[in-house]
């Protein structure tokens, strides 16, 4: 298969394409959308693992754009700050599915719509979501919501403009805190 990773953590994607590459896939990497549009564009990929967050960018601002190429193309949103609202925005927007990082192989190629053999799925976490890393999404469907407009997200948030442009400007809690 065909494939287009997208995700602004250069070592993750390296790996995550060596893994994919050593199961048959051709992979390329962008590693932000704008590049990742262009890739698309250049040579349509039958599947694209793309991630929630690209540096200051929402990777689904995206999925419209790269489903715009081919209805037939494959998109998983793959993310470390997983959270109901933006599985569910992802396939609002044309997403095909939408899987927590770290996802085993076999995951990914289950969602890509391949066989992927045995696997037990990923291991429960050993401890719940931080708070700052729910918030961070709770923040970010509001501002998919209002198409990023922080005035308009931050009182369908209930919060003042410049608190909420106080919390964007912090970065969530990252996979090693």
């Amino acid at each position: 298969m065909k494939l287009l990773i997208v995700d602004d953590d250069e070592a993750y994607a390296a790996q995550l394409a060596r893994s994919l590459g050593r199961r048959g896939h051709a992979c390329r990497i962008a590693h932000d959308g704008e590049a990742a549009l262009a890739l698309a564009a250049d040579a349509l990929p039958e599947g694209v693992l793309l991630d929630l967050r690209l540096g200051e960018a929402s990777g689904l601002r995206y999925i419209a754009a790269l489903r715009a190429l081919s209805a037939d193309m494959v998109i998983v949103l793959l993310t470390g700050y997983a959270s109901v609202a933006t599985a569910v925005e992802a396939i609002k927007r044309g997403a095909d599915d939408y899987l927590p990082k770290p996802s085993s192989v076999a995951a990914i190629e289950r969602a890509l719509g391949g066989e992927a053999g045995e696997d037990e799925g990923p291991e429960p976490p050993e401890q719940m979501t931080p708070l700052r890393r729910l918030e961070w999404e709770h923040i970010q469907q509001a501002l998919a919501t209002t198409d990023g407009n922080v005035s308009a997200a931050a009182r369908l948030l209930g919060m003042h403009r410049r608190s909420l442009q106080r919390k964007l400007g912090k970065r969530p809690v990252s996979e090693a805190d």
